[in-house]
């Protein structure tokens, strides 16, 4: 079993909430959301924000909390082989009422569709929001360009008012 090393990110004028299914190895290495190199998290939500890349995690923390960003995944705890979402079971979710009773999350958005699965089987009935399912950013993700990643994900800024 592996835990959720990282804390959720947000603050009281976070207005959405986007959620990946569970940390990659280079996440939890680093301690940080979407650390592996390949994942385009962070060059498609910049370039929906029109703002440079945050490259250290100071600059990270400070674009999304900037850009009323809230971010966290799924899942708290289970059973994964290395980064493969494919291989994850024996799942306990994350408490998302630390986030929602804190923050007026306006929009709650899922970052592929293994966290939409997730969320849906352990979470969406206990807080009563339904999500908006974006495309993974992940690198496995390859018939998404980067391109065509930020045109979907930029639906994001509707709700981040």
């Amino acid at each position: 079993m592996i835990y959720h090393p990282i804390a959720p990110l947000y603050d009281n004028n976070s207005k959405i909430l986007i959620l990946g299914s569970f940390p990659s190895v280079k996440s939890r290495e680093q301690n940080f959301f979407y650390g592996h190199p390949q994942n385009r998290f962070w060059k498609v939500v910049s370039s929906v924000y029109g703002c440079p890349v945050p490259n250290t995690i100071p600059e990270k923390r400070e674009f999304l909390l900037s850009n009323n960003i809230a971010l966290w995944d799924v899942i708290a705890s289970c059973e994964i082989t290395g980064s493969s979402d494919s291989s994850i079971k024996n799942v306990t979710p994350n408490d998302l009422s630390v986030i929602l009773k804190s923050a007026d999350i306006k929009q709650i958005f899922t970052n592929g569709k293994t966290a939409g699965k997730y969320y849906d089987k352990y979470i969406r009935k206990s807080i009563g929001k339904d999500t908006v399912c974006l495309p993974s950013t992940s690198p496995a993700n390859a018939s998404w360009t980067v391109e065509k990643l930020i045109t979907a994900w930029n639906i994001i800024r509707c709700y981040n008012i």
